[in-house]
């Protein structure tokens, strides 16, 4: 079955499950849960420019990206929404690759932005005071993205065909599983893959910060044995003194990958502490994506990477040496809005002949709001390349608008 019947099956499917069940009331109670409901628009208009020091030709990308969306209300805890994401290319400007979307492969440096249009989101929902179910095509974020995200700053943003249940008695404990049928990538549906993925997640938050643990098996649902098991915990809180306040975390996690021939055993270890004062927040991080002996590196697939490791993009898959990266931050309010910078130092976990030093960065962002609904942003990184990576330069100027 082809991605765009899946698609069309499952809002079917959808539509009749959300049907039978709005039909268990009356009709005027249906008729308030549609009426009732809210209708909403997201857009982002957004320049990028890539220029690397390789083969491939300096790519520019000015694109509109527009969600829109339903939400009902809810008939004794059940609801539905139903959200549509089209991403355009403005003005002829779209001199840029996407080679897992089959644009332009190889020809220019890489932004992966295709133009695209399908369903974002699709679910029926029951929820009350404890229980949270959500089952179709839906949003999954966890744990601040680095294992499991949306990756809301690409135009066309990763959701998942998934069944999810949450369960939350009071204030202080959570958990959740989830089990996804169908990644739903950014590259656009060619790229979208079928899979068979486990994701396990409890926190408890204590008086002086959040303890999380969790289990994510992964599995793309074909022949050859692929699967990514991780388990790990994490903690992380503030704390505030007479003059600072003090941030923290601390994540640990264990990853076996599976082949066909082997078993690779790899470990993930995350640092970060931080002060904030006023309108300051300084913050230095150590983070470690290990590597079994060279030969393989610890894999977040379903992360939201551009958060993590560097703006310029160039980590997005773990080099086999693995990955150290040591940064420095700061963010701080000036001229009406908000400014991010950060240093990045990479280093190879487990170094191998021409692989160890790899390279630094530079980000720099400015974000802004015009008003109520408007917003704009403008932001860069710079990658100085070793180990076999380009020097790259990016930049992107945004608008952007909620209704």
């Amino acid at each position: 079955m082809t991605s765009t019947n899946r698609f069309l099956l499952s809002t079917i499917s959808l539509g009749l499950m959300s049907a039978f069940i709005l039909g268990t009331a009356n009709a005027q109670t249906v008729y308030n849960a549609i009426s009732s409901g809210k209708v909403y628009a997201d857009l982002n208009l957004r320049f990028e420019n890539v220029s690397q020091s390789n083969v491939r030709q300096d790519a520019s990308a000015f694109t509109l990206r527009t969600r829109l969306g339903y939400t009902s209300d809810n008939i004794s805890g059940w609801s539905f929404n139903i959200e549509m994401e089209d991403s355009r290319i403005v003005l002829g400007l779209g001199d840029y690759s996407v080679d897992p979307a089959g644009y332009n492969p190889g020809i220019y440096s890489v932004i992966a932005d295709p133009e695209t249009t399908e369903l974002d989101q699709g679910f029926i929902q029951y929820k009350n005071s404890t229980v949270t179910f959500k089952l179709g095509r839906q949003v999954i974020a966890l744990d601040g993205h680095r294992f499991v995200g949306h990756v809301g700053w690409r135009q066309d943003r990763q959701t998942f065909d998934a069944a999810t249940i949450a369960y939350q008695p009071n204030d202080k404990f959570e958990a959740s599983y989830s089990f996804i049928t169908q990644r739903n990538r950014i590259f656009g549906e060619t790229a979208d893959l079928d899979s068979k993925d486990h994701l396990f997640n409890a926190s408890f938050q204590t008086s002086v910060g959040k303890l999380v643990g969790y289990a994510y098996l992964l599995e793309e649902d074909k022949q050859l044995q692929n699967g990514l098991d991780t388990y790990g915990a994490s903690f992380n809180g503030k704390t505030a003194g007479k003059k600072l306040t003090w941030l923290y975390h601390v994540e640990y996690a264990r990853q076996t990958a599976q082949t066909e021939t082997s078993d690779f055993d790899t470990d993930y270890l995350g640092i970060k502490l931080g002060a904030s004062t006023n309108d300051i927040t300084l913050n230095v991080g150590y983070e470690v994506l290990g590597s079994d002996n060279g030969l393989l590196g610890f894999s977040t697939p379903l992360a939201t990477l551009h958060k993590y490791n560097g703006w310029a993009d160039l980590f997005l898959s773990t080099p086999a040496q693995g990955l150290v990266d040591i940064n420095l931050g700061v963010d701080t309010k000036a001229f009406g809005g908000n400014w991010k910078l950060v240093y990045h130092e990479y280093n190879a976990d487990e170094a191998t002949s021409g692989v160890d030093d790899l390279g630094n960065e530079i980000n720099a962002q400015y974000t802004t709001k015009l008003n109520k609904n408007y917003g704009v942003g403008v932001k860069y990184a710079k990658y100085s390349g070793e180990g076999g990576r380009p020097d790259t330069d990016k930049i992107w100027l945004w608008v952007n608008t909620k209704f």
